[in-house]
C-alpha cells in the first residue's frame, strides 16, 4: 500500500477485531506508530443488550473498551523490519516525516470490513503530536 502525507500525529487510533497486522517499510526508512493494548472484550459477562457504560459494540457486533489516552505509546521504527499488531491492537500509523513511503498493511478489505476507529480528539480533546 502507497501511503503519502502521514505525518507523526493524531487524534485517531483504530483496531481490527478479527485479523492480525504487520506494518513495516520498504527500504528501511524510519517511521513511528502510535498503539495501545487491545481492549476486545471476548467473552461478556453482562447482558449484551444493556452493556456498562465503558463497552462499547462496534458497527460489526464485537464489544470494546476505548483506549485509555494514558496508555497510548509512540515508537520510532528503523531498519528493515516489520511489526505484526495482534488482532484488536490499537494502533495508528504508519506515519513519517517523508513525502510519501511504501508499506505493506494488510488484506485490501480490512478497511471496509473490520475496523473499529477511536477519536480522542472527541472524547479527550487530545490530539498527539511527535515534535523531533
Amino acid at each position: 500500500m502507497h501511503l503519502e502525507d502521514q505525518r507523526p500525529r493524531f487524534s485517531k487510533i483504530s483496531h481490527h477485531a478479527n485479523v492480525t497486522q504487520c506494518l513495516g517499510a520498504i527500504g528501511g526508512h524510519v517511521w513511528y506508530l502510535g498503539v495501545s493494548k487491545p481492549s476486545l472484550v471476548e467473552e461478556p459477562d453482562f447482558d449484551v443488550a444493556e452493556p456498562p457504560p465503558e463497552v462499547v459494540q462496534s458497527r460489526w457486533g464485537h464489544f470494546y473498551v476505548h483506549a485509555p489516552v494514558d496508555e497510548v505509546h509512540f515508537f520510532r521504527i528503523s531498519g528493515v523490519m516489520f511489526l505484526k499488531l495482534n488482532r484488536g491492537t490499537w494502533h495508528a500509523g504508519p506515519l513519517f516525516n517523508r513525502k510519501s513511503m511504501v508499506y505493506n498493511l494488510e488484506l485490501s478489505n480490512t478497511d471496509a470490513v473490520d475496523v473499529t476507529n477511536h477519536y480522542f480528539i472527541d472524547t479527550d480533546n487530545v490530539k498527539f503530536v511527535l515534535d523531533e
